[in-house]
């Protein structure tokens, strides 16, 4: 593991994660409860596509860990995009 791959890192590109949540009401919760974090700038939701991803931008080094604890609580995974490398 790395920094990388363990955390957010600020800037433009940000990070996208995958879930499983599927309903639009859940997923404009867990938005919500992940715009209350410290350090979370923008999180925007990609409903083209399934499963749905979330693509979150911050102001500081955020955890994953930190992010994933917000769907678990409400019976859903985030999974980060790209950490499964070739």
């Amino acid at each position: 593991m790395s920094l990388l791959t363990e955390n957010i890192i600020p800037g433009e590109d940000g990070k996208v994660f995958a879930t499983d949540a599927k309903k639009t009401r859940h997923l404009t919760t867990i938005l919500t409860k992940l715009m209350e974090l410290k350090g979370i700038k923008n999180v925007h939701i990609d409903f083209e596509i399934l499963p749905r991803e979330f693509t979150i931008h911050t102001s500081k080094l955020i955890p994953i860990t930190e992010i994933q604890k917000i769907p678990i609580k409400m019976g859903f995974h985030m999974i980060p995009k790209g950490s499964f490398e070739s």
